[in-house]
């Protein structure tokens, strides 16, 4: 059996090489020639590139013994994610760039310009798109993230190599109008945990209730957050907190709130958070930095709930696509399952027939580092080498030619209705949120007649434009308007039901509309023309101009 031990990256100086050299000896004897050693970094903080000077230090020595030394893995810093929800002008932006770029906030909006992405944002002080950011933790617990008055991006490549742990921010929106990419988020990007943000002033009112139905629906544990403590009278933070935790213990939560005040109630509740019962609650200060050393102490002890499948092929979900000028198409998303590694040939798909094309992926990037390979749960983004950018849209897999796709035009699943004003019925037609597939779906057959708010019953639904690649166990949101529904699919049809014939017309003739309005005049019926009666067209050979 082989020898097996660690070496410190601390010891640079000539001094300590006797010292490794020995070390080494000591484990080739006790293995029989043979040892596997794990590199590991120290000291008070992580020092960059230090494993690869490690390696090269291991090359020399392993010549002086006349032994040859492999590198067989690398061991990649630990990613949660954690999307950030809340009502419109809660502080969502604000706390993030508190406490990604250590710079407090000003009381005016100093803080959130930093991260906002676009120019209506800084105008408005909303956010309207889904953004990134990352919060970098040592072994030690300790923040690597570093403020720079110079600059206001981060430097994503530094904070990930010092760090044994990096948290990313899912910054989602709270405005009413943008409520569709705020579950897009939350079901394409696949959060761990999700942040609910409640301003002292105003209490869980508005979207904050309806992210925080969303994140119970997708059974996302939640912690809650309340800012603006400083500018709060201590009777409307009373009874701002007061009516939070009634929420949270009302029948539809049935959520246990600990009030965290200490760091002995940070440990508690990150040790009891897996549960989803426990909702930790944290009251926090942008302007003055109260409390805000208990939220990051809770982060660093937040574990990542997905669990990794690297055994088996890969699968990855496309969320984003770009057009980079000098580079070509660019997708980024999140690998669902196995490894995906540079110059893999992979099946890109469904398009609008349902097939998928062989591509290759020529580079990737994780956290804006270049990587060889992305491992399962790990968000990414990838140079899809010769393909037109336009031929790809989200929702969209990439997949390893040796997995069977299971594309589908109909699905079937136990569904509940959350809110509806009136009654759901069949050719009821609403937005499906699916991981990254945001589609119009109908309703063709339903357990029963119809469906009120409460209701629970098994409906099949159809894609109205595009197949897409679903599997049983997908949790789904089903929205329209105000009515929403959730459900988990349970069943996928590759082919379309028997009663759900498409209608197909090809394209007239000049002439033949006025053949058309005489035939009508005599009396005679439509359907009597030949090429307007209907066909059944079979599934994966739809014809552009098909109507449904």
């Amino acid at each position: 059996m082989a020898g097996t031990g660690s070496i410190s990256v601390s010891a640079y100086s000539p001094a300590t090489e006797d010292e490794l050299l020995n070390h080494m000896k000591k484990l080739l004897s006790e293995g029989s020639g043979e040892c596997i050693l794990a590199l590991e970094e120290s000291g008070n903080k992580a020092i960059n590139g230090s494993v690869s000077v490690l390696e090269e230090r291991l090359q020399y020595l392993c010549e002086s013994l006349n032994s040859e030394v492999t590198l067989l893995c690398r061991q990649d810093f630990i990613e949660v994610r954690v999307a950030v929800v809340g009502n419109v002008d809660a502080g969502k932006s604000t706390l993030l760039s508190v406490l990604t770029h250590g710079q407090l906030d000003d009381g005016r909006g100093y803080a959130r310009v930093r991260i906002f992405r676009h120019q209506h944002e800084v105008e408005s002080g909303r956010t309207s798109s889904v953004g990134n950011d990352i919060l970098g933790f040592d072994c030690k617990g300790r923040v690597v993230n570093k403020y720079d008055p110079r600059s206001t991006n981060l430097e994503w490549a530094q904070i990930c190599t010092d760090s044994a742990k990096v948290v990313t921010f899912i910054d989602l929106a709270g405005h009413e109008k943008y409520l569709k990419t705020t579950i897009f988020g939350m079901t394409g990007h696949r959060p761990d945990y999700c942040m609910l943000l409640v301003g002292a002033n105003a209490g869980a009112v508005g979207m904050a209730k309806e992210h925080l139905g969303l994140a119970l629906a997708l059974n996302v544990p939640v912690f809650v957050v309340v800012t603006k403590i400083d500018m709060c009278p201590s009777s409307i933070l009373e009874r701002s907190v007061k009516m939070l935790i009634k929420l949270l213990k009302s029948p539809g939560c049935r959520k246990f709130p600990i009030m965290v005040q200490s760091m002995t109630d940070v440990v508690l509740s990150a040790y009891n958070f897996a549960s989803e019962r426990v909702c930790p609650i944290f009251l926090i200060s942008n302007v003055t930095g109260e409390r805000l050393d208990l939220l990051k102490s809770f982060l660093n002890l937040l574990i990542v709930r997905a669990v990794p499948h690297d055994d088996l092929p890969p699968e990855f979900q496309i969320d984003e696509v770009y057009n980079v000028n000098g580079v070509g198409t660019v997708v980024s998303g999140m690998c669902l399952k196995g490894i995906l590694r540079q110059n893999d040939t992979v099946m890109l798909g469904p398009d609008s027939t349902g097939s998928f094309s062989p591509i290759r992926v020529k580079s990737i990037h994780r956290k804006r580092m270049p990587v060889l390979e992305v491992h399962a749960g790990h968000s990414a983004s990838c140079w899809l080498h010769k393909v037109k950018w336009t031929s790809v849209r989200k929702g969209m897999m990439l997949l390893s030619p040796s997995v069977e796709p299971n594309v589908c035009w109909e699905f079937e699943a136990e569904v509940l209705v959350l809110h509806h004003p009136t009654t759901i019925g069949v050719r009821y037609q609403a937005m499906l949120h699916c991981g990254s597939v945001r589609q119009t779906v109908k309703i063709v057959e339903m357990s029963k007649d119809f469906m009120r708010t409460g209701d629970k019953a098994q409906v099949r639904f159809r894609f109205l434009k595009n197949p897409e690649y679903l599997y049983p166990g997908q949790r789904l949101i089903f929205r329209e308007g105000r009515t929403k529904a959730v459900g988990t699919i349970t069943k996928t049809f590759g082919k379309l039901s028997t009663s759900s014939s498409v209608k197909v017309r090809r394209k007239m003739e000049p002439g033949e509309w006025q053949k058309i309005k005489s035939f009508n005049k005599r009396g005679k019926n439509k359907s009597q023309v030949p090429h307007l009666q209907a066909e059944s067209s079979p599934v994966g050979k739809l014809p552009l101009d098909a109507t449904q």
